[in-house]
């Protein structure tokens, strides 16, 4: 019996050890932060998209809580780069743009 009880605490504290870890993590970011991240970040990418350049595509955008936008990728010339950037840079909120978008050629 005694050994069935423990078990049981063991088995509740080992389900119960993912949601302190969550409730730790929620603590570095408010649901506020993340809104505003994730606004920012999906209109760099619709401004992407509506550009209708088959290289934008290929570009990953990461915006932090500070605004400070990561953009990433590859892109099929220094036009493209640069028009990422140019959109990245124009949208509210934004306060930097850091490009680690590498210019591949298409084959």
């Amino acid at each position: 019996m005694n050994h069935k009880l423990t078990a049981s605490f063991l088995v509740a504290g080992l389900l119960l050890l993912p949601v302190a870890g969550y409730t730790a993590d929620a603590e570095k970011s408010t649901p506020t932060e993340y809104v505003k991240d994730s606004v920012i970040t999906t209109k760099i990418k619709a401004e992407l998209a509506a550009e209708k350049m088959s290289s934008l595509v290929k570009i990953n955008v990461d915006t932090d809580k500070a605004g400070a936008v990561t953009l990433s990728g590859t892109a099929a010339s220094q036009a493209a780069v640069d028009k990422a950037v140019s959109i990245a840079k124009g949208v509210k909120g934004v306060t930097h743009v850091k490009n680690d978008i590498k210019v591949v050629a298409d084959k």
